[in-house]
């Protein structure tokens, strides 16, 4: 699973450069992300708009992801195509994540 990262201020961006998280990734996504997740950073934001395709273990395993940040760093996504967004739309997930329709909009809406 390619990852790419970059601080971005005090905003770790994580770029998911795949065109999918599904159940043959899932594992290897989740040991990318906490690899990396140990730059420190204020907040997270998954960039998925290279990713065209994300089942119910893709989602678990950025769900995963979000719970292993605990509640002093936040998960943040950005770049969701029409399918995937409509994983998080239909699940409801929408609700519980921070979504940017793009990463320059979760930049400039740092808070």
């Amino acid at each position: 699973m390619l990852l790419k990262s970059a601080m971005n201020g005090t905003t770790l961006v994580i770029r998911v450069a795949e065109d999918r998280i599904d159940a043959a990734g899932a594992i290897q996504f989740k040991e990318r992300m906490r690899a990396l997740l140990e730059t420190p950073s204020q907040r997270v934001i998954l960039d998925l708009s290279d990713v065209h395709f994300l089942d119910s273990s893709g989602l678990g395993a950025v769900v995963a992801v979000m719970k292993l940040l605990g509640p002093e760093r936040r998960l943040e996504l950005s770049g969701l195509n029409s399918t995937v967004e409509k994983v998080f739309r239909l699940t409801r997930m929408d609700t519980i994540f921070t979504i940017h329709p793009a990463l320059a909009e979760g930049l400039r809406d740092a808070g």
